[in-house]
């Protein structure tokens, strides 16, 4: 077992350092950029733009071929090889979102709270993987992260939780993976500049995706995607909507064997 997966295991997080390089962050931070001002239109078109300041959503279906490049990128490094045995087998995107912490203006993220809306123990059901797009700092509101958490079924008190927490300090480029049942919390930014990072999420391929990727894309584009990408987008293990698409060959079924 590596360095990485022994602290993934006895603290709930691990980091990997400068994963990705300048030029390609500077890429997918002029990305999120671009896709938070589409989110925001909606956001704000709906009236929840009070709760989701800050937050950019599925990015997979803004349009921006680099967010499906990103995935390809992970699926041909070691990350896929990290990920693929925390779950031991298989696993699927869940959320593929992102965070631009802003000036004195937290989100919801800044409360303490897990990714996942129960508690899982030992089974392997959800995993985070946090990209940072800038420095993460004290002053910028480094991820407050309470080690050992993933082992604790009930929230601990706001006390406990400031007073024992460690923060993700990190450099752009570098990769954060927390197991999903960790407490955490996003810190507060006290500099002049937004603080950005992709929030990502995996999952046991059997659990319901926040959006389904597959279809937000296009199934004629996915399908054009190789194998590995096709995997962790989901569609391998979509829902049939009728019996047409249910009465199929085991290549060509909508869930495929080994979705375990």
């Amino acid at each position: 077992m590596t360095s990485n997966a022994i602290e993934l295991k006895n603290h709930g997080f691990t980091l990997f350092d400068q994963v990705f390089e300048t030029p390609y962050i500077d890429e997918l931070s002029s990305a999120i950029d671009h896709s938070y001002e589409v989110c925001r239109k909606v956001q704000l078109a709906n009236g929840v733009e009070q709760v989701t300041d800050g937050t950019v959503h599925h990015l997979l279906a803004t349009g921006n071929s680099i967010y499906v490049d990103l995935l390809e990128k992970i699926c041909s490094s070691g990350l896929n090889n990290f990920i693929q045995s925390f779950f031991h087998g298989k696993y699927i995107l869940n959320s593929y979102g992102g965070v631009i912490n802003l000036t004195a203006k937290p989100s919801y993220v800044a409360n303490i709270h897990r990714d996942i809306r129960f508690f899982t123990g030992d089974f392997p059901l959800m995993i985070n993987m946090l990209i940072m797009l800038d420095d993460f700092t004290l002053e910028n509101g480094a991820t407050y992260l309470l080690k050992g958490s993933h082992k604790l079924e009930s929230k601990p008190s706001k006390e406990v939780f400031y007073e024992k927490s460690s923060r993700a300090i990190g450099k752009r480029g570098d990769v954060l993976f927390f197991d999903s049942n960790m407490w955490h919390a996003a810190g507060l930014n006290t500099t002049s500049k937004k603080r950005r990072a992709f929030t990502i999420t995996f999952t046991k391929p059997f659990m319901k995706q926040q959006l389904d990727y597959s279809r937000a894309i296009g199934y004629d584009q996915v399908n054009a995607m190789n194998e590995e990408v096709k995997q962790i987008i989901g569609y391998y293990s979509r829902t049939p909507t009728n019996l047409e698409e249910w009465y199929q060959n085991p290549d060509d079924r909508f869930y495929r064997p080994g979705q375990d």
